[in-house]
C-alpha cells in the first residue's frame, strides 16, 4: 500500500482548510494583518472628520401674494332717461369733469306743463268740494258719506299733481357724483325713450386695482393688507385691499381681490395692466445656505445636521422660498444645528469634531 499519496492528499486539505477557514489566525501567527482588519485598523486610527456648525433658529418668514390684473374705475355708471322727450340741452364733450347734481341732459318738457296746470286745477276743485260738504255735515245737511267721497276726490287731485311734478323732474338728468364722461352726453335733438342712454361716468379717485388669486393664495389675504402694483407703464402705486371675494369665479375657479389705490391726479386709467403684490400671513422657517442643501440615499432633499452627542443626521425638509441669502425651510427642529461644510463627506451616525458658528454668515 502506498502511503506517500495519501498523505500527501491530507497535507494537501489541511493546507487549503487554513488558508480559507482559518486564514486570519494563519496570517496572525505569520506576522501579517489581513487586509480588512488593516483597513479597519487604519480607519480607528485616522482622525475624527471636522465640520462647520451653524446653529440657525425658526423666524417669521415675510411673504408676499404676486398677482396678475387690471385697473378698473372706482364707479361707473350709464345715466339713463327716466322718462321720453327730445333732448333741448347741448352735449357735454367727453372727458369733461362734473360735479354731483350736474345737468348732463335736459328733455323738452312737450304738454307736461299743461298737464301739471290741469291736475292742479282738478286739485283746486276737490279743495272746494271738500270744505262744502264738511260744512254741511258739520251743520247736519250732508251725511259723513259725501264728506269721504268729496275727500278722496281731493287726495286723488293732490297726487296727479306731485305726478305731474315728479314728470317734470325726469327731465332734467343729472349726474349722480362726481366724475369724468366717457363719451359725449345726448345730442341736442335727438329722442331719448325711457331707458335710453344719457351719458357713461366713472369715477377715477381713487381707483382700483383688480387681481384674482387661487384657492390657495385666497386664504393668505386679508382686508386692510399693504399691497402695491406695477402698471404696465412702469409705475409703481401702493394701496390696500378693500375687497376680497367670497364666491369664486365659475370658470376659473378664482377669487376677485380689489385694492385701493389714490388717483387724485387722475394719471392711471381704467383698464390697464398691472402686476400686484400683496402683503400676505407669513409662516415660519429656517432660513438656511444653499450649499448645505444635500440629497439622502432615496434622494430626498434636505440637510445634515449634528445632535447632542455631535453625530451627524440627516432632516428632510421642504423648500418654502427661494431668496439671495438661500432657503427658506421647513421641517426642522428648532434651534436646529446645520452641517454647512463638511455635510458631503459625513453620513448617519458618523461622530465628528464640531467648529460651531452662531448666527447668520
Amino acid at each position: 500500500m502506498r502511503l506517500v499519496p495519501l498523505i500527501t492528499a491530507t497535507l494537501v486539505l489541511v493546507s487549503l482548510y487554513l488558508l480559507v477557514m482559518e486564514r486570519d489566525a494563519l496570517l496572525a501567527v505569520a506576522g501579517v494583518a489581513s487586509a480588512e482588519a488593516q483597513q479597519e485598523s487604519d480607519e480607528d486610527d485616522a482622525p475624527p472628520l471636522r465640520v462647520v456648525v451653524r446653529r440657525i433658529e425658526e423666524r417669521e418668514i415675510e411673504s408676499t401674494v404676486v398677482l396678475r390684473g387690471r385697473t378698473e374705475a372706482a364707479r361707473q355708471v350709464e345715466v339713463r332717461a327716466e322718462t321720453s322727450g327730445l333732448v333741448a340741452s347741448p352735449p357735454i364733450a367727453r372727458g369733461s369733469e362734473v360735479r354731483e347734481g350736474d345737468v348732463l341732459c335736459e328733455l323738452a318738457p312737450g304738454t307736461r306743463q299743461a298737464s301739471l296746470r290741469e291736475a292742479e286745477a282738478r286739485l283746486a276743485e276737490a279743495e272746494i268740494n271738500y270744505n262744502a260738504a264738511d260744512r254741511l255735515s258739520e251743520e247736519g245737511f250732508a251725511a259723513q258719506t259725501r264728506v269721504a267721497s268729496a275727500d278722496a276726490a281731493r287726495r286723488s287731485a293732490l297726487a296727479a299733481v306731485e305726478a305731474a311734478e315728479a314728470e317734470l323732474e325726469r327731465l332734467i338728468i343729472r349726474a349722480p357724483f362726481d366724475g369724468r364722461l366717457e363719451a359725449d352726453t345726448a345730442e341736442l335733438g335727438s329722442l331719448l325713450g325711457s331707458g335710453g342712454l344719457c351719458a357713461t361716468l366713472i369715477r377715477l379717485d381713487p381707483i382700483l386695482v383688480v387681481g384674482f388669486a387661487s384657492e390657495s393664495q385666497i386664504g393668505r389675504l386679508s382686508l386692510g393688507a399693504a399691497a402695491g402694483a406695477r402698471l404696465s407703464n412702469g409705475e409703481e402705486v401702493l394701496g390696500r385691499v378693500t375687497f376680497l371675494a367670497r364666491s369664486s369665479d365659475p370658470s376659473t375657479r378664482t377669487f376677485r381681490v380689489e385694492v385701493t389705490v389714490p388717483n387724485p391726479d387722475q394719471t392711471i386709467r381704467a383698464g390697464m395692466s398691472a402686476d400686484i403684490l400683496i402683503g400676505a400671513s407669513g409662516t415660519r422657517g429656517h432660513l438656511v445656505p444653499g450649499s448645505a442643501m444635500t440629497l439622502d440615499d432615496e434622494g430626498r432633499l434636505g440637510l445634515r445636521l449634528v445632535d447632542e452627542d455631535n453625530r451627524t443626521f440627516f432632516a428632510p425638509v421642504e423648500v418654502l422660498r427661494d431668496t439671495q441669502d438661500g432657503f427658506w425651510v421647513s421641517g426642522l427642529p428648532d434651534p436646529a444645528d446645520v452641517v454647512v461644510v463638511g455635510h458631503e463627506y459625513a453620513t448617519d451616525g458618523v461622530e465628528v469634531v464640531v467648529d460651531r458658528r452662531d448666527g447668520e454668515e
